[in-house]
């Protein structure tokens, strides 16, 4: 095993007399619970809220542009502060921040209870998305450095992805039955005891930071701006381009100012003494390639997602719920596919199986983009070829990017990866929607299409599946090429 592998290993417990790896997921299991429910909150926070957002509209008299800035505010806050907060952790202490992130989140659920206006829950919210950035990356981070085998730290990954896909899973049905008898409230609420369950394991489990283990250069606040900005403009412009169209000013200029603010951020990062990211690390062959095959997943599984959803509702006619139960594929594969990334990745290794499911996402796109139009089957098979794929490439490549970094930048490195994921699944959605704009004529969500108007829907599928399938595969070539460089 290379320095870099071994780098960095935390202690299972505040009360070890000496820095030990544990040797088992049993040795480690009250830290493992701790990361684990900060997982699932970030995975069903939106998804358990989704079904109450018409409830709140009613209740807080929400339009439908404020009922959307209640999840977008949260996304845009978590996505955009994730680098910052990654930064700060690797200065100040990983558990440290990961601690304060979480009585944030349980103040802020608490919050929820005296909540009386839709602007009050925004803010409410923006601060929970504000906790999230504190947590999400340190998760991953700190789950890498409990243990010192990679093996471990594969299997690590995996059991906490798999609880929080489970909640991400179940939040819509378990959303549901807790409106049917309690207040909407009660959703937010939830969050308090996973946020207590999260503080005690990450308390009980893991050490105090090692002070060798951080470094201590100034925190480059400039950079921070910059970045923040650059990433919240890229989370925004697609929200834009849904709402307002492509033939509207909003969404091209805020897609401008995210262009300039992240040359701009480039620049600084290039000449700063103590850069917020060392860009010459992001070159580094395992965290580059990493990198571009986590945005190839992010990019195929949300443009997917949209495509898959609108297919089903509109062009086929299914009802929501029927629409829902196409989409268990994919939920299964999410959720049960954990069983198979362990063994896979030992029979493949890291490097291997990144690329290997990169891959099958490239390959469940061009299933849909040529295909879908052929009947259920093969969207079913798309499905499940992306989903697998991302199953092993969310795992793996994250670990191989944290394997290529120092291990006071871990930290950062895990919101990269996030930051990532969240820029190019906006970026997904925003160029399907931009060509089926395009390609379409009239109100897509009108109830009854003419002929021709089937005729440029299926048009427009096919040419978004495709184009977001010649994107993924350049991601996922040149993710190879650099990981061969590894």
């Amino acid at each position: 095993m290379s320095s870099e592998q071994t780098t960095g290993i935390l202690a299972a417990g505040p009360s070890a007399p000496a820095p030990r790896s544990p040797q088992s997921l049993r040795e480690a299991w009250i830290a493992l619970a701790g990361l684990s429910a900060v997982f699932l909150f970030e995975m069903l926070d939106n998804s358990i809220l989704n079904v109450a957002l018409p409830t709140i509209g009613r209740e807080l008299h929400a339009s439908t542009t404020v009922l959307q800035w209640v999840t977008g505010a949260y996304a845009v806050v978590f996505g955009g502060l994730m680098l910052a907060f990654g930064a700060l952790a690797d200065r100040f202490g990983r558990r440290r921040i990961m601690l304060i992130g979480l009585v944030l989140l349980g103040v802020a659920s608490l919050a929820t209870a005296f909540v009386g206006t839709a602007e009050q829950l925004i803010a409410v919210r923006v601060a929970m998305g504000v906790a999230a950035a504190m947590t999400t990356p340190g998760s991953m981070a700190l789950a890498f450095r409990l243990f010192g085998d990679d093996g471990l730290r594969v299997r690590a990954t995996t059991l906490i992805s798999t609880v929080g896909l489970v909640g991400l899973a179940i939040g819509p049905t378990a959303g549901g039955f807790v409106l049917a008898i309690a207040p909407w409230q009660v959703l937010l609420l939830v969050n308090v005891p996973v946020a207590a369950l999260a503080f005690a394991g990450v308390w009980f489990g893991i050490a105090a930071d090692d002070p060798a283990s951080l470094h201590r250069d100034p925190v480059d606040v400039l950079g921070a701006v910059l970045g923040t900005a650059a990433v919240v403009l890229a989370l925004v412009a697609p929200t834009l381009f849904v709402n307002e169209g492509a033939g509207a000013w909003e969404p091209w200029a805020a897609t401008a100012a995210a262009v300039v603010a992240a040359f701009l951020f480039v620049v600084r990062e290039r000449s700063a003494r103590y850069p917020l990211l060392d860009l010459k690390l992001v070159a580094h062959p395992l965290v580059s390639s990493g990198l571009a095959f986590k945005a190839a997943a992010g990019l195929a599984t949300a443009g997917l997602g949209y495509l898959v959803t609108l297919q089903l509702q509109l062009d086929w006619g299914w009802p929501p719920a029927l629409a829902a139960a196409g989409m268990l594929p994919q939920v299964v594969v999410l959720v049960a596919g954990g069983a198979f990334v362990s063994p896979f990745v030992r029979r493949a290794g890291l490097e291997r199986a990144a690329w290997i499911s990169a891959a099958a996402v490239v390959a469940g796109l061009a299933v849909y983009g040529l295909l879908s139009r052929f009947g259920y089957l093969w969207v079913a098979l798309a499905l499940v070829l992306v989903a697998a794929g991302m199953r092993v490439v969310g795992v793996v490549a994250g670990v191989n990017v944290l394997r290529g970094l120092p291990e006071n930048r871990t930290t950062i490195g895990a919101a990269l990866t996030d930051t990532a994921t969240e820029v190019t699944s906006g970026a997904g959605i925003a160029a399907t929607g931009t060509i089926l704009a395009a390609l379409f004529t009239g109100d897509i969500a009108t109830t009854h299409w003419s002929a021709q108007q089937t005729a440029q829907f299926r048009e427009a599928v096919t040419v978004a599946g495709l184009t977001l399938t010649i994107v993924a595969a350049a991601l996922v070539a040149w993710g190879f090429v650099r990981s061969r460089r590894a």
